[in-house]
């Protein structure tokens, strides 16, 4: 057994976690063994963990190499992370190849601004964050050019979501 990754990338409050959560639940349900990977908590476990370009790709590749070491154990590995970088998230696809399910959480600003579940886009308006990802930040969001499932969480309900994710990766 080799598991599949779930792979939720998107920017801060577009909803990784939520679907994440939610798919969890339901795969469960259905006998899988499960392992979520949050790239907030994955990130605390590192000591360097500002959030410059090389530090984000190397917590990328360091959650890479953390699934590499247990992809045998689980049927599915559900990744949320905001991974802004094109680079890490292709290293991902070349090393899991048909496994890895790369899905971009798309969300508008406005809907994003007014969610703000850590209030990091208020903090980001008052400039007390000069570097929110995606948000007047020096790191923009490279979105990929290959073939990946795109969810809008600012359109649709979290189950309409989670049936989308689930029709692509069963």
């Amino acid at each position: 057994m080799i598991a599949k990754i779930i792979w939720f990338t998107g920017l801060s409050g577009s909803g990784k976690s939520t679907l994440s959560l939610s798919l969890t639940k339901i795969l469960l349900k259905k006998k899988y063994k499960i392992k979520c990977i949050d790239g907030d908590d994955f990130r605390k476990k590192n000591k360097n963990n500002s959030f410059s370009k090389i530090n984000i790709l190397n917590n990328n590749l360091s959650i890479i190499k953390y699934i590499k070491g247990i992809q045998n154990k689980y049927d599915f590995i559900l990744v949320s992370v905001i991974s802004p970088l094109l680079k890490s998230r292709l290293i991902a696809k070349n090393l899991f190849k048909e496994k890895y399910f790369e899905i971009f959480v798309y969300c508008d600003l406005k809907t994003l601004e007014s969610r703000d579940t850590k209030g990091l886009y208020k903090k980001a308006k008052k400039k007390i964050i000069k570097n929110l990802i995606g948000y007047k930040s020096k790191i923009n969001y490279q979105k990929s050019k290959y073939k990946k499932i795109v969810i809008r969480t600012h359109k649709y309900k979290v189950d309409k979501c989670i049936n989308m994710i689930l029709c692509k990766i069963i």
